[in-house]
């Protein structure tokens, strides 16, 4: 009787640690497991995020682990193999596709141009804004010294330039509406969006350049306190009219751009970047859930959803029917 009772104590505890380890495995809800790693474009990280964590969700058994560090670390980490996915918020250049870089388009954004919003002469550069070729006299050639030389005044504030110190997509982006590229850009050089941000947050008569997601907040939908996200003169008439001017809030801006009204560059493609076409059964599913369902995540976070053809390359990249 003793021995009985020994036994069934016995596959009692064993049938608890099976159901124990169960309940700690969660790759047994639906099959999928493993891991993945992202690195790259800060412009791409606060959406890739919200992918991630609803990705995971869906498939308890894999683990997401993102890190932000800009668009050039994270084509060199996917090209060297570090990272099974690389944020690239820039278009992909002929030498990387060489490499085996294969570009999925995930989303759509835009750099901005930003400025304290206590700039003295902040009133007046909301309404008169910044041409290319203020911008090129700015940035590029530095001609531009005075506030009063964007304004056609005599006012002789200075202008503080600030640019990006790490090789990002939002630069060489901002650089390409010029005509330019990321290193001809002049200016006090920030690591990263945030940097930035808090530079010409810091300084009342700085002007810099940030992706949308870092100029506006995500909950008030405004610009964030001490930013103005400054228009871009179109036309370059010195005025900024009706139809030039959508920059109050996050929404009006992003379905500006979805309408073409803001010029690309500086709005730009980003994307989730593979070396040569993913085999890990991870990454593919979670590549798809991004170019399907993913895509309703883009305008609740502040992004732009792609359209269709677009979406069906990626998926034909995968081998996937949609």
């Amino acid at each position: 009787m003793k021995r009985t009772i020994t036994f069934l104590l016995a596959i009692s505890i064993l049938m608890m640690c099976v159901s124990c380890g169960k309940k700690q495995n969660p790759q047994t809800k639906d099959g999928l497991s493993g891991s993945i790693t992202i690195s790259g474009a800060f412009a791409l990280y606060p959406l890739a995020v919200k992918w991630a964590e609803e990705f995971q969700a869906m498939h308890p058994g894999v683990r997401i682990d993102l890190s932000a560090g800009g668009a050039g670390k994270g084509m060199t980490d996917v090209l060297a193999d570090v990272v099974d996915l690389g944020m690239v918020s820039r278009e992909v250049y002929p030498p990387e596709l060489e490499k085996g870089a294969v570009p999925f388009a995930s989303a759509k954004d835009a750099v901005v141009i930003t400025i304290n919003a206590d700039n003295p002469l902040a009133d007046k550069l909301m309404k008169h804004g910044i041409s290319q070729e203020a911008a090129t006299k700015i940035w590029i050639t530095g001609e531009y010294t005075t506030w009063g030389q964007v304004l056609g005044t005599n006012d002789n504030t200075p202008i503080h330039v600030y640019t990006r110190s790490d090789a990002c997509g939002a630069a060489e982006t901002f650089a390409l509406w010029m005509g330019k590229k990321q290193e001809d850009l002049l200016g006090t050089a920030v690591f990263g969006d945030p940097g930035l941000a808090s530079a010409i947050q810091a300084d009342k008569l700085g002007i810099g350049l940030n992706n949308i997601g870092y100029a506006y907040d995500e909950k008030s939908r405004k610009p964030n306190q001490g930013l103005l996200v400054c228009p871009i003169d179109r036309d370059n008439d010195g005025v900024i009219t009706s139809d030039e001017y959508f920059y109050d809030t996050k929404d009006d801006f992003i379905a500006a751009v979805a309408e073409d009204k803001y010029p690309s560059p500086p709005a730009r493609d980003l994307y989730l970047v593979s070396h040569g076409t993913p085999k890990n059964p991870a990454v593919i599913a979670f590549l798809e859930y991004v170019l399907t369902d993913g895509q309703k995540q883009n305008v609740p976070v502040g992004y732009i959803s792609l359209n269709e053809e677009k979406l069906q390359k990626g998926l034909e990249k995968l081998g996937v029917k949609n």
